[in-house]
């Protein structure tokens, strides 16, 4: 059966504003749809940095194989079966 969730390579740049420099990212994301990364990506450099979306500008969002993974916890995730949330 083939895996639902996919991992997106987000990069882009974001401007600090406080400390006047343009900073460069790269952000593996599992997610559905391209829109739901970005989405992730959008929230969680705003949220962390305290920034506006209008200061974050997203250059490519790109589907990667399993195999190409590099972030630790987002592999791991991949690896398993599955996921059980308790209420």
């Amino acid at each position: 059966m083939p895996r639902e969730v996919k991992v997106y390579r987000v990069a882009g740049y974001m401007y600090l504003y406080r400390s006047g420099e343009r900073r460069k990212f790269v952000i593996e994301v599992p997610a559905i749809r391209p829109e739901h990364a970005v989405e992730r990506v959008l929230s969680e450099l705003g949220s962390r940095h305290k920034l506006s979306r209008a200061h974050i500008k997203l250059v490519e969002v790109v589907e990667i194989p399993e195999n190409e993974v590099s972030t630790p916890h987002v592999a791991e995730l991949l690896r398993l079966e599955r996921l059980v949330v308790a209420r």
